[in-house]
């Protein structure tokens, strides 16, 4: 199932909450509203928090089946809504882990300036080969790209050389679009897993039409 929601008026909802395909994550100040979006559309367990006292949830935090990282700046207490995945704490210069890792479960795209010591880290979290790369020239890959177990989407600019490397990675065929009318931003604009998703309030009829078709969730 596909829903059109927005966190508290903001469209860029890939932003400020996270999803796997058991949990998602929401700012505390979400609107009920919103949380019944996500709910709908994901069929998971929602949980609401911060991560490093910030409502950046989605920015800070990438996750699969078997593991989160996130920004290293976040406390004890708010990784503790993890406690039933792998978890870490990414010690690194570029550690808004929702914007420099895209990962599901079959693989694990990041940006090509983290170091390579985080990589090793990330494999043992995610339980997946991690791998360096850009799609459409952009390092921040979490951001410009969204993949689940089904299917992925990614930014309008991506070449041909990129959308095979994705496909070789993820094991699944993607897809370009824009979201939010026109942005290229898709990571940023949506919420999935392999049951739905959510995308932002300005999102047009064909947008969410290629992202259900792309990430396999037609109702």
């Amino acid at each position: 199932m596909l829903r059109v929601s927005n966190y508290n008026g903001i469209e860029f909802v890939g932003v400020y909450a996270v999803a796997n395909d058991s949990l998602a994550l929401l700012p505390r100040d979400a609107d009920d509203r919103f949380e019944e979006d996500v709910l709908n559309a994901l069929k998971v367990k929602c949980s609401r928090g911060t991560i490093a006292s910030t409502n950046l949830i989605g920015s800070l935090v990438a996750m699969n089946s078997y593991g989160a990282a996130i920004t290293y700046f976040a406390s004890e207490e708010e990784a503790g809504v993890f406690s039933d995945l792998n978890v870490v704490r990414l010690d690194d210069r570029l550690n808004a882990c929702g914007n420099n890792i895209l990962v599901n479960d079959r693989g694990c795209l990041v940006n090509p300036e983290l170091k390579d010591r985080s990589l090793k880290v990330l494999e043992e979290v995610f339980n997946v080969e991690v791998l360096k790369g850009t799609v459409a020239g952009q390092n921040t890959v979490g951001s410009v790209c969204k993949v689940t177990n089904k299917g992925l989407i990614c930014h309008p600019a991506s070449s041909e050389e990129d959308l095979r490397m994705l496909r070789d990675i993820f094991k699944c065929e993607p897809r370009i679009t824009t979201l939010n009318y026109g942005s290229p931003y898709v990571g940023a604009s949506i919420i999935a897993n392999s049951k739905g998703g959510v995308v932002g309030s300005m999102s047009t009829p064909i947008e969410q039409g290629r992202v259900e078709e792309a990430l396999d969730i037609m109702d």
